[in-house]
């Protein structure tokens, strides 16, 4: 089993129907996908008046603005890459983390990032069910708010979210698929292999940033749970197996 995180930026490569139907022809029913979107997101912001916030690369999320995730996520992004999708013949069907409760999730810091939360459990049945009836899900990352006890949604990350899937299906791997060819040092050169050490370094010096401390926190998140291999790499590493930049919870590796 493979979960692919794929970003906003990615899903404009002309390549990405082609390169996950022959990822999903390549082993049916043994790949997932969880999609971002939040330069979307950010545009649409802006458009209404309020100014895109991010802290540790993770949305500041106030609830109006939940509303405009759901219209933005789980609606345009999510359907218009299944339509790309069933139309490259891939048995493609969208869902979000609200629909089944399929991702559950609870506040990060209410004070500090409002409505954003992190992911608290996973309806792993629900993924089984779609997956073993021959169709490859579609996943928006908007989950289902589980701490309040009356619904509602969470803003999560979609690199939280996909580490959560992953952990969940006892994933093989987990791609965290990026606009670059993985992290990238502080001379800007891809570095071929992290431990969570290393990868906690260049966190905390400043090295990785933003998105990128974000997808090294939920690579570190999927090998801590049982996932068994992590990678950041551009979109080409779906069938290119050996580019980007590899997580490993120990093993020593020079950068």
């Amino acid at each position: 089993m493979r979960v692919l995180k794929i970003g906003g930026r990615a899903q404009a490569d002309p390549m990405l129907s082609r390169v996950i139907r022959d990822a999903w022809n390549a082993a049916p029913g043994e790949l997932c996908v969880v999609h971002g979107g939040g330069d979307e997101v950010s545009v649409m912001q802006r458009a209404l008046g309020r100014e895109a916030a991010f802290i540790g690369g993770r949305r500041v999320t106030a609830q109006g603005d939940l509303e405009l995730l759901r219209m933005v996520l789980s609606g345009v992004v999510n359907k218009r890459l299944v339509s790309s999708l069933v139309a490259a013949d891939v048995p493609a069907v969208g869902i979000s983390g609200e629909d089944g409760a399929l991702i559950g999730a609870v506040f990060i810091d209410r004070a500090l990032l409002g409505y954003a939360g992190r992911p608290s459990s996973i309806n792993k049945d629900l993924l089984l069910s779609l997956l073993n009836s021959g169709y490859l899900p579609i996943i928006s990352p908007v989950a289902f708010n589980t701490e309040t006890g009356v619904g509602g949604a969470l803003n999560v990350n979609g690199d939280d979210a996909a580490a959560a899937i992953a952990a969940s299906l006892a994933a093989s791997e987990l791609l965290l698929i990026a606009d670059v060819e993985g992290v990238l040092d502080a001379e800007a050169r891809v570095v071929s292999a992290l431990t969570l050490e290393q990868a906690r370094d260049m966190i905390s010096n400043g090295t990785a940033a933003a998105g990128m401390a974000a997808k090294l926190e939920s690579a570190e998140a999927a090998l801590l749970n049982g996932v068994a291999s992590v990678r950041i790499c551009a979109l080409r590493g779906v069938t290119d197996t050996q580019c980007g930049t590899f997580l490993t919870q120990s093993q020593s590796v020079a950068i």
